[in-house]
């Protein structure tokens, strides 16, 4: 098997001899490039597993050339160096969709860790089967699916916004599951429900005897996931006190655990999550910006289950058909059309965790596994009813919403768009016509 081959992008010749010394200890083969010219022309004449580039250049800055490998070598992992706690370099860098940075001074266990995580095999991750997957066929799912496959190939922190019950934490672990770092542990944590007391601990560990009750050493939740993904769910939750410690660990790739004097470099991917509207947070004072602005490199939208109505009859076989295994059924049992009409139009204010809640109910109380209306014991307030015609408007705009981000993506190529989105050629055009786009 050949080496793998990184080109690293320096103007300082110093730094570069530096990482090539460092990686050719590791097995790999680089070439160097003094300038983005120079290194036009390597990655026109070479194929790399990787490309390392300093932020500042005699001829430009890291970004342009994140942006052109973006375009030209969409599978080709960049990785940027900044100045030391340059943060707002490094968050623009993600953003134009590099894989991950490094600050300098170069720490070169922080560099082999990178280098490591970014050149495995694509192939193995691409071979691995997912275990976690969305159900649905809706445009919406289509376009999800595909978002959650593009940030799998980033380190880039991404947060994910729902309402409650939508499947944050599915998406979290679906990002994990087709990572490369999907054979190291997906640790999910609810930040709501750890005591305040006991955060610090929990989060980064402790040592014998810094707190009374602590009789042993402990690992945090940062080192359970070292090498690995971190989801922190309803991060809206932390208190003011963790949401400065968390920032400096994410930033600095460090913790410290309670009662030790020095520092644990860790390497983990950090994904968050809330039902609550961060921005808002920030504005109210409840929530700090310079974390909001690290956590929300990329941002995710999860969208309820009203919006992807289409989705519900899907769903509501696949949960039926979970119950009937948990339950020993030897049928699985089925949803009359009147009870799944009145499904398909009720608001789910609790989404999928509302609908596998009402149908384990109403299995409970079905005859011969068949499940009527009157089994579904929907409240008539929540069914939509006069609302009906507002949701459908929903719908309409998030599957409107979606045509034209794809469009976006592939530069308003409708063949590729229509690819992207799951639909033919014709399907797209029809829709175009109709929302008045064409």
């Amino acid at each position: 098997m050949s080496a793998k081959h990184v080109l690293i992008i320096d103007d300082e010749p110093d730094i570069c001899e530096l990482i090539e010394i460092t990686l050719m200890r590791m097995g790999f083969q680089t070439n160097s490039a003094y300038s983005i010219e120079d290194a036009y022309t390597l990655l026109k004449k070479n194929d790399f597993d990787l490309c390392l580039t300093d932020m500042h250049l005699p001829d430009g800055n890291g970004i342009e050339l994140v942006e052109y490998i973006q375009k030209n070598h969409p599978t080709l992992p960049v990785a940027v160096i900044t100045a030391h706690g340059n943060m707002e370099s490094a968050v623009r860098a993600l953003k134009a969709g590099a894989f991950d940075f490094v600050s300098k001074p170069v720490d070169i266990h922080m560099l082999r860790t990178l280098v490591s995580t970014a050149t495995k095999s694509a192939a193995v991750t691409l071979d691995r089967k997912t275990v976690t997957t969305i159900t649905g066929q809706s445009s919406i799912v289509r376009q999800l699916t595909y978002h959650i496959e593009k940030l799998a190939r980033s380190q880039a922190p991404v947060f994910i916004h729902g309402e409650s019950g939508s499947g944050k934490e599915r998406v979290a672990r679906m990002i994990h599951e087709q990572s490369n770092r999907s054979d190291a542990a997906f640790v999910p944590v609810n930040c709501g429900a750890i005591p305040t007391e006991l955060m610090e601990s929990e989060f980064f560990g402790h040592i014998k005897g810094s707190f009374t009750g602590a009789s042993n050493d402990k690992q945090g939740l940062f080192q359970t996931a070292e090498g690995g993904t971190l989801f922190l769910d309803e991060i809206a939750e932390l208190p003011m006190h963790m949401q400065v410690k968390l920032l400096r660990a994410i930033q600095e790739k460090a913790i410290r655990p309670v009662g030790s004097s020095h520092e644990i470099s860790v390497d983990v991917r950090i994904l968050s999550a809330s039902h609550k509207d961060l921005a808002t947070q920030v504005k109210e004072g409840l929530f700090r910006e310079d974390l909001y602005y690290r956590i929300n490199v990329i941002d995710l939208s999860v969208p309820s289950l009203r919006a992807r109505a289409e989705d519900i009859p899907l769903l509501a076989e696949q949960i039926l058909q979970n119950l009937a295994n948990k339950s020993g059924l030897t049928s699985i049992p089925t949803l009359d059309k009147e009870a799944l009409s009145a499904l398909k139009s009720y608001s789910f204010p609790g989404n999928i965790r509302e609908l596998e809640n009402i149908l384990e109910r109403a299995l409970a109380m079905a005859e011969n596994n068949r499940i009527t209306l009157h089994d579904l014991h929907l409240k008539p307030r929540q069914r939509q009813m006069p609302e009906e015609h507002t949701s459908s408007i929903d719908l309409a705009g998030q599957e409107k919403n979606a045509i034209i981000q794809a469009l976006e993506e592939t530069r308003w190529n409708k063949t590729a768009a229509a690819k992207r989105l799951g639909l033919s050629l014709r399907q797209l055009r029809y829709r175009l016509e109709k929302m008045g786009l064409e």
